[in-house]
Formats: C-alpha cells, structure tokens, sequence
C-alpha cells in the first residue's frame, strides 16, 4: 500500500510521524530516504514521541546510531557515513525494538521485505513544505 501526505511545516511532519509510530509494534522497521536537508531527522524526533520517547532524540550522524526507551526500544540509525555497509549493525533490524534508519536506501540490500518505506521530498518552491510517501509491505 502506498500512502501520500503533503506537510506543511515541520510541526506536521512531527505528528505525522508520531501517529504513525503509535501504530507500531515490536520488530517494525521504518527507513527514511530524501535528500540531504529533507526533513528525515524531524521525521524522527517525532516518531520517538509517538513512541513517548522522554529523551532529546538527535541525528546519529557521526554515532551511526542513538537507542531510546519509550514504548518500545528505538533503534535510530543515520547510515550515511557507512558507504553501504551494515553488517555491524543488522542484528537490530530482528530485535525486539523499533528500528529506524535516515538514510536506509544506502544499505537497502540489508533491509528486510517487511520494512515500511518513508520517502520524503521536498518542495522547491516552498521550503516548508514536504512530501511524504509512505510504502507499507503487501
């Protein structure tokens, strides 16, 4: 299934992501794509407070990845320094938390059927204003 949002602000892209992480379950898999600026780190801030994540949740740019207890453990990757190699870290994606991965089309051979896929665009004419496409497993 595919679903498209338009989000007008970074406010919009937040309670979307968290909606969609109250939905959530154990051993889920969300990975984030867009360019660089898109929104995918505000995409995860709200995600983790649908998840009713207390902490300051932060792009895991240089860490490669930040773990969170809310709901559910949250496993946050920002994969992009890792030039496609996952291996350290694929274990987490059949863990019993929620992993989700900014950057996951750079390690997509790692990812498993069953992820939902975010993609997020942005507008060029209006620097607030997102698209998000959400894909979901057959």
């Amino acid at each position: 299934m595919v679903i498209t949002k338009i989000s007008k602000s970074e406010d919009e892209t937040r309670k979307l992501a968290a909606g969609l992480a109250r939905n959530a379950a154990r051993g889920d898999i969300f990975c984030l794509a867009g360019e660089m600026a898109s929104g995918k780190t505000v995409f995860a801030k709200g995600f983790a407070e649908g998840l009713a994540v207390a902490e300051l949740v932060v792009s895991p740019t240089f860490a490669i990845m930040g773990e969170y207890l809310g709901k559910y453990k949250l496993y946050h990757f920002d994969v992009y320094r890792l030039g496609g190699d996952f291996d350290e870290f694929a274990e987490y994606l059949y863990s019993d938390g929620i992993c989700l991965i900014e950057w996951a089309d750079l390690v997509k051979d790692y990812i498993p059927e069953t992820a939902v896929w975010i993609q997020i665009i942005k507008n060029r004419a209006d620097e607030n204003v997102r698209k998000i496409i959400i894909r979901t497993p057959a």
